[in-house]
């Protein structure tokens, strides 16, 4: 099982065919651009296929269709085996940027909780951060294969705010944790994750950030905390050179437990 945030991915429909976009913040639709965007996304798809995982949540994709598209144009070519079930739902995100799973075992249930908000839950707001609106900056989407449950999230990005985007978080981790005890009836015995980014800057020199704090109390277990100090980071800053952990693997006790020593790997 892994996560990738893939960042942008869009599929466009014009004169010359559909075109997927790259993985920018800012695609100025130049030839030169969209010749680098075929070259991204080649490489995407390479990460993936050295991953080979069965399931695979992905971050920042458009819709179905674009999924579709990303798979039979790029990744099959690779020889990757494929994957048949491929889920994306329709969220917050403001540029209609979803979480996605793929996987190659047939899911029972595919539920999005997007449209919950904290008085849905039973949570407060006491700064009034999510202005009455949805919990979720994009989506907690709950998929279940068989005894394991997924729990595919992508939390407020830290800007441009970064101490508003932290108190958002901090709702958004109660949020899931209450959509588990919620989905589930014992959580601590059965198998499940939250995997996704995460957004938090976990890390030496992050500084701190407790909005996980809901969730790394004991109701689940951060795997990617068992990798070597130095090692557990999957994120440079541009302007600053830190190194970051946003994305997470957070798996219930129970599944921690069973996975023995399984160190988690980083492509």
């Amino acid at each position: 099982i892994a996560t990738f945030n893939v960042q942008n991915m869009r599929l466009r429909q014009n004169a010359g065919g559909p075109r997927l976009e790259g993985a920018r913040d800012r695609d100025a639709g130049s030839p030169e651009d969209r010749k680098l965007d075929i070259i991204d996304r080649k490489l995407t798809a390479e990460i993936i296929a050295t991953i080979d995982a069965d399931i695979l949540c992905l971050q920042e994709v458009f819709d179905t269709a674009t999924i579709d598209h990303f798979h039979d144009a790029f990744l099959l070519p690779t020889g990757l085996r494929p994957y048949p079930h491929r889920i994306c739902k329709a969220g917050n995100d403001g540029y209609g940027l979803n979480v996605a799973v793929m996987a190659r075992v047939r899911p029972d249930h595919a539920r999005s909780h997007a449209q919950l908000t904290a008085t849905d839950l039973g949570l407060k707001d006491p700064d009034n951060v999510l202005r009455g609106g949805p919990v979720f900056r994009r989506d907690c989407l709950e998929v279940r294969f068989g005894t394991f449950t997924l729990f595919a999230c992508h939390l407020k990005a830290p800007y441009p705010d970064q101490r508003r985007a932290a108190k958002i978080r901090g709702i958004e981790a109660k949020a899931i944790r209450r959509v588990i005890e919620t989905s589930l009836e014992h959580p601590n015995r059965q198998f499940w994750m939250i995997l996704g980014d995460l957004n938090t800057p976990i890390g030496a020199n992050a500084g701190r950030d407790d909005a996980l704090a809901p969730l790394l109390d004991g109701f689940c277990v951060d795997l990617m905390a068992r990798m070597p100090n130095g090692e557990a980071w999957t994120y440079v800053m541009p302007d600053t050179g830190q190194h970051l952990r946003p994305d997470g693997m957070l798996a219930s006790p129970a599944l921690a437990q069973r996975a023995g020593d399984a160190m988690p790997r980083i492509e």
